[in-house]
């Protein structure tokens, strides 16, 4: 064989396997899901984890790329992940909960197409009062006037959600201003208590603190006292404790009780992928790069994982969680 016909040999098997490798290639990434997580406004809490997980998840699972998007936030979410808009969202478990049951404020639509993946953390209730006001007990607020934040908000949805499960919303007068509106108007005594909806610690009771000693009341045992139904009329509302010393001359654990921020999943999503998705953020590694992102992710631990969650779990969520040693309740196990 000529040197020529060696070299046209040779070209030709070099093509070949180039061929071969590009179409390899080609093939990888064509097989690789392309999967959205709808998160929430830009700068918000929610964008930050949900833009950490998708990162995470592209780099780390092979045959998944997850672009962020933004959004007005929870219903929205659930809204564009029940009809496969998004493969993942992070969902308020109230909200969750009553779009299951078709109880969405003026959407009377049942969503049964997505399921919970995993608690991730959660906005408690603040209820303060001036500590020279000689209130100690939420039933002591008969006849007073409540800031319990602007109409429409979410802050004043669960204040009527709750003060009606014990028994007060209509025995006083609510405000429906803002939070720092009603930090100055406590400081001025111009109302007699103030609801804070929102993680701790919030900056808003900092500012209330910082200008009059504060008292901020425990909530569960009104909740769970003869008669009240809040948490038989809410169980998406779960109890938590805000640590003495979270705001200044609070020295003592504030009971009290919050919504959760859950990570939301579409019922068409594949069960492999939710299971190891919740398997690579669930890690050490990863547990640790979400902390390094948003320090409110500190909320994120195994034991904790179904902690608020009152709907039902995604099919490789409850794969997860149960080996993980937790058991699923009546209204988490999957459909």
């Amino acid at each position: 064989m000529s040197y020529f016909n060696k070299f046209l040999t040779g070209l030709t098997v070099t093509l070949f396997v180039v061929t071969l490798t590009l179409a390899g290639g080609a093939s990888d990434a064509l097989a690789k899901s392309r999967l959205a997580f709808s998160g929430g406004p830009d700068g918000g809490t929610f964008q930050y984890f949900s833009n950490a997980i998708s990162s995470r998840l592209s780099r780390t699972q092979t045959d998944m790329d997850v672009s962020n998007m933004m959004s007005a936030g929870s219903v929205e979410n659930l809204r564009r992940v029940n009809s496969a808009d998004a493969d993942f969202g992070i969902v308020y478990a109230g909200d969750m909960f009553l779009a299951k049951q078709g109880k969405l404020t003026g959407d009377e639509r049942q969503y049964h197409n997505v399921h919970s993946m995993a608690y991730l953390y959660g906005a408690p209730a603040h209820l303060l009062v001036l500590a020279s006001s000689g209130i100690t007990d939420v039933k002591q607020l008969e006849g007073k006037r409540v800031a319990v934040g602007p109409a429409g908000s979410g802050a004043a949805a669960s204040a009527q959600r709750y003060f009606t499960g014990v028994g007060l919303w209509d025995k006083f007068t609510p405000e429906f201003i803002g939070y720092s509106q009603g930090a100055s108007a406590l400081g001025d005594r111009l109302i007699d208590a103030m609801w804070v909806f929102a993680g701790y610690p919030n900056s808003s009771v900092i500012q209330a603190a910082a200008s009059n000693p504060i008292r901020i009341l425990s909530l569960v045992e009104a909740a769970k006292a003869p008669g009240a139904t809040f948490f038989q009329d809410h169980p998406y509302y779960a109890e938590v404790t805000i640590p003495a010393g979270t705001y200044q001359g609070v020295d003592y654990d504030v009971k009290t009780v919050q919504d959760s921020a859950i990570w939301a999943v579409g019922k068409h999503v594949d069960e492999g992928q939710v299971y190891r998705s919740l398997t690579d953020i669930y890690s050490d590694q990863g547990l640790a790069f979400m902390v390094s992102v948003t320090r409110t992710a500190q909320s994120m631990q195994i034991k904790d994982g179904l902690f608020g969650v009152a709907t039902p779990v995604h099919k490789g969520a409850a794969k997860f969680w149960t080996e993980k040693g937790l058991t699923l309740s009546d209204a988490q196990k999957a459909e």
